[in-house]
């Protein structure tokens, strides 16, 4: 079970990473670009659920490159990864905190630092395997 102190464990092992507050939840940035931030459900999230229930979270969004990649990782279907209407057309995937696997939530974080990160710090960057 991952939780946000494993998400701040796992940025703070990438080079220029910030962590910030916006609407009452952590963000973290690179290069002054948010990739990563706590993202609680809104109502209007929670109607769309209607009578399924919605992961329980935490939760946390994370940016990608584009929404082909966005679809790439949908289709990996790796548990714990997911989207909702909200995010339609918008690059970035969610996570359920409490059901992806630490490999998973390393590698979703590390691509969306590597897809927001000024080109001097993603040159040389090498992903932890």
């Amino acid at each position: 079970m991952a939780t946000f102190h494993d998400v701040a464990r796992i940025v703070a092992a990438l080079p220029e990473v910030t962590e910030g507050e916006s609407r009452g939840g952590r963000t973290w940035d690179v290069g002054g670009r948010t990739f990563a931030w706590e993202r609680a459900f809104s109502k209007a999230d929670l109607r769309r659920y209607g009578d399924v229930t919605p992961p329980a979270g935490p939760v946390l969004a994370v940016r990608v490159a584009d929404l082909g990649e966005k679809e790439a990782v949908l289709a990996a279907v790796h548990r714990g990864i997911f989207t909702i209407p909200h995010f339609d057309n918008y690059a970035a995937v969610l996570v359920d905190l409490p059901q992806v696997s630490a490999r998973v939530l390393r590698e979703v974080l590390e691509d969306g630092w590597l897809c927001r990160a000024p080109d001097r710090l993603t040159a040389g960057f090498v992903p932890r395997s």
